[in-house]
């Protein structure tokens, strides 16, 4: 119901363009990763998890398999996006189904990596649950050609950036004053 809801909302936005003219902008999200969001169980929160976990006790257990693959956004960059569609002049924005967003994309595994270079004998263990099959079918990346061309879209933040951003502002809100990770 999730998607048919979110396509269904796109048409009307559409609908209402072409019928009345109406200014209407949309984005498609991949996973957000926030510093300031508390993870609440959903497929992508392993991306937020893990680094609880990586602070709090160094060790981690992911609910998705180590290889799986998929696309994400550092917040950062989904609110840069938000702010820059909704700032691009009409002429730029002739897209009213929707527009695709994508930063990166990368495997539990990958993203266990990059944090153990931060944060020296990090460990992960994978115990796949529910959420395994509703990530096997998702796409591992997203096309956001469109909203490149039409206004301009980038990301700022790539997997190693935003590894050391989170790390950083979740350790200064998570640890006691003078430990570090």
């Amino acid at each position: 119901m999730y998607g048919v809801t979110k396509v269904a909302g796109e048409l009307l936005c559409n609908y209402y363009h072409a019928k009345y003219g109406l200014d209407v902008r949309c984005l498609r999200y991949p996973g957000l990763i926030s510093s300031v969001t508390p993870p609440g169980g959903g497929t992508t929160d392993y991306a937020v998890e893990i680094f609880y976990g990586a602070i709090r006790t160094g060790s981690y257990t992911c609910f998705l398999r180590e290889d799986t693959v998929l696309p994400m956004m550092y917040m950062p960059d989904a609110l840069k996006a938000t702010v820059q569609v909704m700032e691009a002049p009409a002429s730029k924005v002739p897209r009213h189904l929707g527009y695709n967003l994508a930063a990166f994309s990368f495997s539990a595994g990958m993203l266990a990596s990059e944090l153990a270079k931060l944060v020296p004998g990090f460990r992960v263990t994978y115990a796949p649950d529910s959420r395994q099959k509703i990530a096997d079918s998702w796409p591992q990346s997203i096309d956001d050609t469109e909203a490149r061309r039409d206004w301009g879209w980038e990301p700022d933040y790539d997997l190693p950036g935003m590894v050391a951003d989170m790390l950083a502002k979740l350790t200064t809100r998570l640890r006691p004053e003078g430990k570090t990770v």
